[in-house]
C-alpha cells in the first residue's frame, strides 16, 4: 500500500528550482489522495504565471516513481497562490499582494506598452491584477486600453467615496486620463502631482490584486519619491532599447532605486524594440538599432534580464487602437509579452522569498 507519509518523502526530494528548497518544506504540497495504485495531489504554485509549471510536475512524477512505486499512475494538479512579503501596516493598498513599478531612464522607450502588456500577460494566467497610470503629465494607458471615452464610477466605502476602476480585457485600469480632458494638458507642480498619485492609490477601490502594475513617468523625479514614500513597492522592472543612449538613460533609473535610502529592488531588465521581426518572417530579426544593449546592462549591475521584445507593427497598431498585444492575434508580440510576464513573476516570487520584507520608504524631506 502506498501511504501518505511515501509520498511526502518522495516529493520532499524535489526542489522549488528559484526558492532553492524542497516542495514539502515550502508547504506547496496539499491534497493527497491514493487509491492503490493511484496517487493524486495538488502543488500549490507561487503564481500562476510560473514558467517553470511543467518542469515541477514531470519533477514530482519522476519522483513518486523512482522513490514510492514505478507503477503508480501519477496526477498533479497545479493551482497556484501568489505569495506576498508585505510587513507594513497595511492601511493602504490593503488587498495588494505585490505591487511592481515599470520604469525608464528616458521617454520614448515604449515602457507603457511593456507595462500595459506586462499586466495583460498576468492576467492572462489566472492573477488578479491592477493597472495604475502614474504618468501624470502623458497618460497612455487609456489610449491602450481602448477606455478613452470611459468615466470611472464613485462608490461609497464605510463613508467614503471611493472611484472604481475601469475593468478592460481582465484587468482594472486607472489613470488622469480617465478624470481630463484628453485635449487638454496636465499644468502642474511637483507637489500637485505627487498629491493626484496619492489619490489614486488611497482613493480607488482596487480590492484584492495579486499585481499591482505601475506605469511610472520617465525619469527620476517627484512622483518616483512619492511613491516609495506612500506604498511598499515589491520591486521594479526597467525598460530600456539597445542604444547605448537609453541604456545610459535607465543605468540612472537603476541607480536610483539603488540607493541606500531608497533601496527597491529591481526585478530585472526589459529590452524593448530589441529588433525588427516582419510579420511574414516571423524568424528573422533585424537589430536597427543595436543589439543587446539593455543585456549588457543588466548584466554590467547583476540583476536579471527579463527578454526581448521586438518591433512588430501590431505592437503599434494595437497600442492606438486599443488592442494590446496580449489580447491580439499575432503571435511573435504576444509571445515575447507572455515571456517577459512569466520572468517577473517568477523574480517577484524569488524577491519575495530571499529579501527582506516590503516596506514604505522612510526619508528625510
Amino acid at each position: 500500500m502506498i501511504t501518505k507519509e511515501q509520498v511526502l518523502n518522495a516529493l520532499s526530494n524535489v526542489q522549488e528550482p528559484d526558492l532553492g528548497k524542497d516542495l514539502v518544506t515550502l508547504n506547496m504540497v496539499e491534497d493527497i489522495q491514493i487509491e492503490g495504485k493511484n496517487v493524486a495531489f495538488t502543488v500549490i504554485l507561487t503564481t500562476p504565471a510560473c514558467p517553470l509549471k511543467e518542469m515541477i510536475e514531470k519533477a514530482c512524477i519522476n519522483a513518486i516513481h523512482m522513490l514510492v512505486d514505478k507503477e503508480a499512475i501519477v496526477k498533479v494538479n497545479l493551482s497556484s497562490r501568489v505569495n506576498s512579503n508585505r510587513k507594513d501596516n497595511k492601511v493602504v493598498l490593503p488587498g495588494v499582494k505585490n505591487i511592481i513599478a515599470v520604469v525608464s531612464g528616458k521617454g520614448g522607450v515604449g515602457k507603457s506598452t511593456v507595462a500595459v502588456n506586462l499586466a495583460l500577460g498576468l492576467a492572462a494566467e489566472g492573477a488578479k491584477v491592477g493597472l495604475l497610470d502614474a504618468d501624470i503629465y502623458g497618460p497612455s494607458v487609456p489610449i491602450m486600453l481602448g477606455i478613452r471615452s470611459e468615466r470611472p464610477l464613485m462608490t461609497d466605502v464605510n463613508g467614503k467615496g471611493m472611484i472604481v476602476p475601469i475593468e478592460k480585457y481582465g484587468i482594472k485600469a486607472m489613470s488622469i486620463g480617465l478624470l481630463i480632458d484628453e485635449k487638454q494638458a496636465v499644468i502642474w507642480r511637483g507637489p500637485q502631482a505627487s498629491s493626484a498619485l496619492r489619490q489614486f492609490i488611497s482613493d480607488v477601490k482596487w480590492d484584492d490584486l495579486d499585481y499591482l502594475v505601475i506605469d511610472m513617468p520617465p525619469g527620476t523625479g517627484d512622483i518616483h519619491l512619492t511613491l516609495v514614500q506612500t506604498i511598499p513597492v515589491t520591486g521594479a522592472v526597467v525598460v530600456s532599447t539597445p542604444q547605448a543612449v537609453a541604456a545610459a538613460d535607465a543605468r540612472k533609473a537603476i541607480v536610483m532605486l539603488k540607493q541606500p535610502q531608497i533601496n527597491v529592488p529591481i526585478l530585472g531588465v526589459v529590452e524593448n524594440m530589441s529588433h525588427f521581426t516582419p510579420a511574414e518572417l516571423p524568424e528573422n530579426k533585424y537589430y536597427l538599432f543595436g543589439k543587446d544593449g539593455a543585456k549588457r546592462m543588466a548584466e554590467q549591475f547583476e540583476i536579471p534580464f527579463l527578454g526581448e521584445v521586438p518591433i512588430v507593427q501590431s505592437i503599434q497598431q494595437g497600442g492606438d487602437s486599443g488592442i494590446p498585444a496580449m489580447v491580439d492575434d499575432e503571435q511573435v508580440s504576444k509571445n515575447a509579452f507572455m515571456e517577459v510576464a512569466g520572468a517577473v513573476a517568477r523574480q517577484v516570487s524569488i524577491r519575495n522569498a530571499n529579501l527582506e520584507p516590503t516596506k514604505v520608504v522612510a526619508m528625510q524631506q
